[in-house]
């Protein structure tokens, strides 16, 4: 056969060129050997991101050539500073993450716990540890409505006040700090989604600072007003102001997006090779005139053009231009796909802020409520539980993991999963300094040991697998099955040590530190009189419940750690039977992730701090000088 055309392959401006080895970011691939340059770090902190969706499967990522860019050869290293080795490494870590410095900090176990475990939890000590100013409560405070919470009969569950705090020193240091953090959680997020949330011509540094100053700013008046004071020693306030705070980046963002119109429309010009198809290629116009041409050519729709027995005065004239209001009703009819995926986007970011809202309430309720039974703590804590995974497993839905999966971002569900995983870890940290004896830590962690054990190993067989996909619950292939479901073993088990690890550091810090009468819950001596109905007495002197069940600081710090060692030796040994099982390696998947995608560490940081900051936020008692 003769051939007509002698077909030659473009080169289009826009186009990207691909690499088979390096992983796909949404509609772009990450091409090895293409290095960003350092001069805008601060911007890149916030500006480099990935694409709209990750290919997980045939995950092929070459390591070695992007790794053997970035680190120094035996050479280089004697020449190399100190100094600018550690600069450097700050940078290929946490501000532009590269993948071949991620991968070699997270190959050494020693090296990805000091990243992963170590150092949130000395951030979150260290926060909890700046000393207060304090000064000592007023002889009237309890009985003047106008100071404190007037009340000293409902204390709130985490100790009455016992001195007043500075509140210039709480607002700019303490509060300031914990916004900060929460600011680049959210910052961090929108960045492994490739958007800015930030206005482009103020640019990230003044809008965060606008923000910032508005967040420590509002409070101002409300401190100098005596009737409205009461209201800022109710942690509960802070906590709702933050979560306002934490909403701004997501409706600077929507606000951006609708400005702009990025919901109706085309998001993008037309290629060469598109207008092909269009009278604008040959009649040289724009995409743009076409588009609003052909709409303004369209007749309105009636029904009566297709009545046979309809009038000839029914008819409508197909050659009068339609009103411009009906171009533009047709055109809004089109949502394109980029804008409903921010919706799900958003509507995920809401779930993690109202998870957020509800941790703080259910564990104020809780404390509240002093003493319980085991009875009572074990349903506290699996309802606590069962909350979480609920919403985890909405929001997991919402994100996905494969393309055309609502927002289909493999990271953000990564991110997520480890969020929630941290707000209940945290939250039953809490619980254990209220604990009375040593049965109630033995019953809770055989319960949470033996499920372990028991259920993950069953969970990632085919045929349980099998029969989630009969009920319609799972409709994955069984290997990227089997792929969430060691990527949930590895974050559980990253959530419990550094939830622990922290809860140990803050239990000892505010105990024996300066800020011991800021938080009267790790005081641990509270020798409150017995009321008319109990059946025992705190005859030994130590700090007990009510109800004659004595605890202390010995019991909470060494049953915790008893209880850390059983946590480590439960994971060990579920990844074993995994390994041995199912020839699945969980260490290698996880790391594998980091390795993949190293924006993930600095997230993880940023995400870790923030929710290890909730607990101790929510305990610390205010009472302002």
């Amino acid at each position: 056969m003769p051939s007509y055309f002698d077909f030659q392959q473009g080169n289009e401006s826009r186009s990207t060129p691909t690499h088979e080895a390096a992983p796909l970011l949404g509609r772009f691939r990450a091409v090895p050997g293409q290095r960003r340059g350092r001069g805008d770090s601060v911007g890149k902190l916030i500006s480099t991101g990935y694409g709209s969706i990750f290919g997980i499967l045939g995950r092929t990522v070459s390591f070695g050539e992007d790794g053997d860019e970035d680190d120094l050869d035996g050479d280089e290293e004697t020449t190399v500073s100190t100094w600018t080795a550690a600069k450097r490494m700050v940078i290929d870590l946490w501000i532009t993450p590269q993948q071949g410095a991620v991968r070699k900090c997270c190959d050494r176990w020693w090296s990805r716990w000091t990243v992963l475990v170590v150092l949130p939890a000395a951030i979150a000590v260290a926060w909890c540890a700046l000393p207060f100013p304090q000064y000592p409560l007023p002889d009237d405070y309890g009985r003047d409505g106008l100071m404190g919470r007037g009340d000293v009969g409902r204390a709130p569950g985490h100790g009455a006040a016992r001195v007043q705090v500075n509140f210039w020193f709480f607002l700019f240091v303490y509060y300031g700090f914990y916004n900060i953090i929460a600011l680049m959680w959210m910052t961090k997020v929108f960045n492994i989604y490739s958007l800015n949330w930030w206005p482009e011509s103020i640019g990230f540094p003044v809008t965060v600072s606008i923000i910032m100053a508005v967040s420590v700013l509002v409070p101002i008046p409300t401190y100098f007003v005596p009737e409205l004071r009461r209201y800022l020693s109710r942690n509960t306030t802070w906590i709702f102001w933050t979560f306002i705070t934490m909403a701004m980046p997501v409706m600077v963002a929507f606000t951006i997006l609708m400005s702009h119109e990025r919901h109706l429309g085309l998001r993008q010009s037309l290629s060469e090779t598109q207008r092909i198809f269009t009278s604008s290629w040959w009649t040289n116009e724009s995409d743009e005139s076409t588009i609003v041409r052909r709409e303004r050519r369209r007749a309105p729709f009636n029904s009566a053009s297709f009545d046979p027995d309809a009038g000839l005065d029914d008819v409508p004239d197909m050659h009068v231009r339609p009103p411009v209001r009906e171009a533009v009703r047709l055109r809004k009819l089109w949502i394109p796909a980029s804008f409903m995926r921010f919706v799900w986007f958003c509507l995920a970011l809401s779930i993690g802020l109202i998870a957020y809202v509800l941790g703080e309430t259910y564990a104020e309720i809780y404390l509240r409520t002093l003493p319980h039974s085991n009875i009572e703590t074990i349903v506290y804590v699996y309802s606590w539980v069962a909350t979480i995974h609920l919403l985890d497993g909405l929001t997991g839905w919402i994100l996905g993991g494969e393309e055309g999966e609502r927002v289909g971002s493999y990271p953000l569900g990564w991110i997520f999963k480890l969020y929630f995983s941290l707000t209940y870890q945290t939250y039953v940290r809490a619980l254990y300094a209220r604990l009375r004896s040593p049965q109630t830590f033995i019953i809770l962690q055989i319960i949470s040991s033996t499920g372990l054990i028991l259920f993950h190993p069953l969970a990632m067989s085919s045929i349980f697998h099998s029969a989630l996909s009969i009920l319609g619950l799972n409709n994955q292939p069984y290997p990227l099955y089997q792929k969430y479901a060691g990527r949930s073993i590895f974050i559980r088990s990253l959530s419990e040590n550094v939830s622990m690890l922290s809860f140990l550091g803050q239990v000892a810090v505010l105990h024996f530190g300066h800020n011991r009468r800021v938080y009267p819950y790790f005081a641990f001596d509270d020798k409150s009189s017995p009321p008319p109905s109990a059946m025992l007495a705190p005859t030994s002197g130590l700090p007990w419940d009510g109800a004659g069940r004595i605890y202390d600081f010995r019991l909470t710090f060494w049953a915790s750690s008893v209880t850390w060692v059983s946590e480590l030796t439960a994971a060990w040994i579920v990844r074993r039977v995994i390994n041995r099982v199912y020839g699945f390696n969980v260490n290698l998947e996880g790391v594998g992730d980091l390795g993949a995608w190293p924006e993930l560490l600095p997230t993880s940081l940023a995400v870790m701090v923030h929710v290890l900051q909730n607990m101790i936020f929510g305990i610390v008692r205010l009472e302002f000088h």
